[in-house]
């Protein structure tokens, strides 16, 4: 209790000592400030949003382009090609579950020795040099990239405009056999940029290296706006459009004044990112914001010195309790099931990936320790375990949830829990563990559980505990499901 006090009171002095610190260094520094932030804006303020935005963008867009790089190498595709694209069922199949994996607005091949254009839905058409809109094919294909970004209308979606990644696919011995991809929805990826905008209050888009706008928060100026021959950015468009490697900063007169620009060249997509900000507005929301960082930063800094004494306190005794994995059987303790609970919550809200628990509760153990000790128990325990281990996917998790009962989260909906549980329980049931001892075999009762959207661990871990009471009512060495 002494030492505690010691600590308070030693916490207590560093907060009035770095408290009057922040407060004097703000107060110099606001002064200083005014005649820096114009340099502070070109030398960190926007480079570094343009750098956040290009790191986020860039795995936005890293998903796709590995998509497309697998399609172009993928034997099924490669030799569905060069056996003369027979079958074309196999191949719109193919198509379908790229689209339908991975959630994108279209899936395609285009075949450069018959010129058919293949998608999700099938043959769409014949490409020709005469038809404008499959001009990008012989573009792309005559450049002999392996890869690029285009935004053009989806003709397999009514003409709407979409983002394509384009991959070159080449036979064995590296001649063209056509371009897969995949197409995106360009709105979604204009939300994005808005939602960066609305972020960092800074203007965004990227441009091809023709200048052309690909990338914005307004769809409808997409493919249709140049900064060649916009007012103002035009005159260091020429500059911008050069860069390759290390990023650069610009500045030019626009309609409201000076406007700042940061720009980087996308090396892995060809791309250039531009943020701009205007001056004067710059510099109005930097007073503003000194003087609410001062008022905030004084507050905020008393509560993270309070809340850091609290948190270490707390996760100093949590620490000592806490341990990977149940020392007897190997599984995986509580802490860690809530841990991977929480992941497996998360995909299935990002993803709608589905997920259930397993609830294994020992039929007859009690027998064991009351008849041949608890030194055989544990070995039953353990032997349990590890059938449960050799029985599950390397996606699911085994826990130890209680004295002898095991909870098993598996990855994909109910039946395939239900699988997994049958499994579990069979493999149990012929090894007759304690059987022969003077007891009756070991066997489990099993509970199936589903997640459901929004549901809490608690109410899904009181689902399956009842499902796993239902197995037993029933007569014990079954598997019962949690209702619908």
């Amino acid at each position: 209790m002494h030492f505690m006090s010691i600590k308070a009171r030693l916490a207590l002095a560093l907060s009035v000592i770095l408290l009057a610190a922040f407060v004097a260094t703000s107060v110099v520094n606001y002064r200083v400030s005014r005649d820096a932030v114009r340099e502070e804006l070109l030398s960190t303020g926007l480079p570094l949003t343009r750098d956040t935005i290009h790191s986020e963008l860039r795995a936005e867009l890293m998903r796709p382009l590995f998509v497309a790089s697998l399609m172009s190498t993928d034997t099924f595709l490669r030799d569905w090609a060069l056996d003369g694209e027979h079958e074309e069922e196999a191949v719109r199949r193919y198509l379908e579950e790229i689209r339908a994996r991975y959630g994108f607005l279209t899936a395609f091949f285009v075949s450069d020795a018959t010129r058919s254009y293949y998608y999700y839905g099938g043959r769409l058409k014949t490409i020709s040099r005469m038809d404008l809109r499959d001009v990008w094919y012989y573009e792309f294909a005559g450049r002999g990239q392996d890869f690029d970004l285009n935004v053009d209308a989806n003709q397999a979606a009514g003409g709407v405009l979409s983002l394509f990644i384009n991959h070159r696919v080449e036979d064995y011995r590296g001649y063209l056999l056509g371009v897969a991809g995949v197409g995106l929805d360009l709105e979604e990826f204009s939300r994005i940029i808005a939602g960066f905008q609305n972020k960092y209050h800074r203007r965004i888009v990227l441009v091809d290296e023709f200048g052309t706008v690909q990338l914005g928060p307004d769809p409808t100026r997409v493919g249709r706006d140049n900064i060649r021959t916009t007012p103002g950015i035009s005159s260091v468009a020429r500059e911008v459009l050069a860069l390759r490697g290390e990023p650069a900063n610009f500045e030019y007169s626009g309609p409201g004044g000076t406007v700042l620009l940061a720009a980087r060249h996308l090396d892995d997509i060809g791309w250039t990112l531009l943020v701009e900000q205007d001056e004067a507005s710059a510099l109005a929301a930097a007073r503003g914001n000194l003087v609410r960082t001062l008022a905030v930063g004084v507050f905020a800094w008393a509560v993270i010195l309070a809340l850091s004494v609290a948190t270490v306190n707390h996760f100093q005794r949590r620490l000592v309790h806490m341990a990977a994995t149940d020392q007897l059987t190997g599984a995986a303790n509580r802490w860690e099931f809530e841990s991977r609970f929480g992941q497996a919550e998360s995909r299935f809200a990002r993803h709608g990936t589905p997920f259930a628990l397993i609830l294994f509760d020992l039929d007859h153990f009690k027998a064991v320790n009351d008849c041949l000790g608890h030194l055989e128990g544990d070995r039953v325990l353990r032997g349990v375990a590890e059938l449960i281990r050799e029985s599950i996917r390397p996606c699911d998790l085994l826990s130890r949830w209680g004295g002898d009962e095991f909870m098993v989260l598996a990855e994909g909906g109910e039946a395939e829990a239900v699988a997994v549980a049958e499994r579990i329980r069979e493999a149990v049931a012929v090894a007759g563990f304690a059987g022969g001892q003077g007891c009756e075999a070991v066997t489990v009762s099993c509970g199936v559980a589903g997640y459901r959207c929004g549901e809490s661990l608690d109410g899904l871990t009181r689902r399956v505990d009842q499902a796993a009471y239902a197995a037993k009512a029933r007569g014990r060495n079954r598997v019962a499901v949690s209702p619908g």
